[in-house]
């Protein structure tokens, strides 16, 4: 069955050919490569229009400024993109929490005008990232590597928002939680690569999802292939891939 990367920074990575044919030997039909401010955002078009499996996500990571940022979301609006994404809030490495929620507003508000998917970082803010999730029309919304509460987690499963797990699920306990309350039709596989590897000391790429999955189906005692196929549908359904 095919695989889903659906958050990652191809950006960073230079050996990019090679990383790019060891993922389609591994069967990964679609990596989702996430930009994160003005400069990264068109590399990510860039490596979408050069590789037919990659497919581009256009945001301003938290911790970025509020200058230019009309500006970038109408440029935005005139690309080949598949999500928005990765915008959210970080308490984490930012205290200014005003900016980071205005700017995380406006790319709510082009979610709604676009009708895409939207990747959310919520790192420390989990909270805050729910509440302003709920107060919008927003339908598609995936929850990166997200780290909230046990109640949290319900609220936004109740609310149909989707998880996407990071291969680093393989020796984290907060992850494999996750997946215990989770049910599979809200799961998405993601490397964030180069981060988050499932091997110590190894850099993470597109290739290691089968790792997650592996991961997921003994959590959820089900077959591999069986979790391959539900959560490439999810997939397919929430970002309208062929």
């Amino acid at each position: 069955m095919p695989l889903i990367d659906v958050h990652s920074h191809l950006d960073i990575i230079k050996d990019l050919d090679s990383v790019i044919k060891r993922a389609k030997q591994a069967d990964v039909k679609a990596i989702i490569t996430a930009g994160l401010n003005k400069e990264t955002n068109r590399k990510t078009i860039e490596i979408s229009q050069k590789y037919d499996i990659v497919k581009a996500s256009l945001g301003i990571y938290p911790t970025d400024n509020l200058e230019g940022v009309d500006e970038e979301t109408e440029w935005i609006k005139k690309q080949d993109f598949i999500a928005i994404g990765e915008v959210g809030l970080d308490y984490q490495e930012l205290e200014d929490r005003k900016n980071q929620k205005i700017i995380f507003e406006k790319f709510i508000e082009l979610a709604e005008k676009t009708k895409k998917p939207i990747i959310i970082h919520s790192r420390k803010a989990e909270k805050d990232v729910v509440d302003m999730i709920e107060s919008s029309r927003l339908k598609k919304v995936i929850l990166h590597c997200f780290c909230g509460a046990k109640s949290l987690i319900k609220k936004a499963a109740d609310n149909n928002y989707f998880f996407s797990i990071p291969c680093i699920i393989t020796r984290s306990q907060q992850f494999q939680e996750l997946v215990k309350e989770v049910e599979l039709k809200q799961l998405l596989t993601e490397t964030d690569a180069p981060y988050l590897s499932p091997f110590q000391g190894k850099r993470n790429e597109p290739a290691f999802i089968v790792e997650t999955i592996k991961k997921i189906a003994e959590i959820k005692r089900l077959s591999i292939e069986g979790v391959e196929e539900q959560i490439f549908n999810n997939a397919k359904k929430l970002f309208n891939i062929k």
